[in-house]
């Protein structure tokens, strides 16, 4: 019984470990973008990129994710976005890319995004 109760309690302390040491980072960025299918190919390419969660507000224009720095970082995330032809904060997308969105999803990008972080 002893034993049992040994081993139940080396359980539950690797488990305790593990999650004390998972970290996970929130991050907002500002992201272009207009419509519904802007926030469904935001939201996949920043999951593509190793975001664990990818919100973005249609609203506000940010995109909020959360990533393990071990897997994925911010510019990592935005660089996948922009490779979809949404500008990031950070990131320009290409013209190509850009150029290939739907029409509704085609913003105005003559009005630079001011880099804001909230964490």
């Amino acid at each position: 019984m002893k034993s049992i109760k040994f081993l139940g309690l080396i359980f539950i302390s690797l488990i305790a470990f593990q999650f004390s040491n998972a970290q996970t980072i929130s991050d907002s960025v500002m992201v272009n973008g207009n419509c519904g299918s802007c926030k469904k190919t935001i939201e996949k390419n920043a999951l593509a990129a190793g975001a664990e969660t990818a919100f973005w507000n249609k609203t506000t224009k940010f995109l909020t994710v959360s990533y393990d720095p071990a897997k994925s970082n911010s510019s990592k995330i935005q660089q996948s976005v922009a490779n979809a032809g949404y500008d990031t904060q950070d990131f320009k997308a290409n013209d190509k890319a850009y150029k290939g969105l739907d029409e509704c999803c085609q913003y105005d990008r003559s009005k630079d995004l001011k880099v804001a972080r909230k964490n």
